[in-house]
């Protein structure tokens, strides 16, 4: 494999820019104001106890408070969480379940769009 092939694969196999939303109501913690929180993909570890059928089909709080802190930039606590407003719990939690839509259908849906 040639250096140009090398840095097609690497450029193919990393990580996706994180997406995110920006809250309505921004999380206050010590002196620390949050106003945006950016997620990326999770890794099949980071799933482990989460009840995967509850998180896609019900967007599960349980499941999203355990997984939030292990995705999320900044870091969410479980009491970050806990704290959110509604509308803020289901915009995340929207992001998330298109992390389990598979790309090809992405594609087709943005296509169809």
């Amino acid at each position: 494999m040639n250096n140009q092939d090398t840095t097609a694969a690497a450029t193919d196999t990393a990580a996706p820019a994180p997406n995110g939303i920006t809250l309505d109501m921004p999380i206050k913690r010590g002196d620390q104001t949050i106003t945006h929180v950016a997620l990326r993909r999770p890794l099949a570890g980071e799933l482990r106890g989460i009840n995967l059928a509850a998180l896609i089909r019900e967007m599960d709080y349980g499941a999203l408070e355990v997984l939030l802190p292990r995705i999320s930039t900044p870091s969410l606590t479980r009491a970050d969480v806990a704290g959110l407003d509604p509308a803020d719990l289901a915009s995340l939690a929207a992001e998330v379940i298109l992390f389990f839509v598979p790309k090809a259908a992405m594609q087709s849906l943005s296509m169809s769009a």
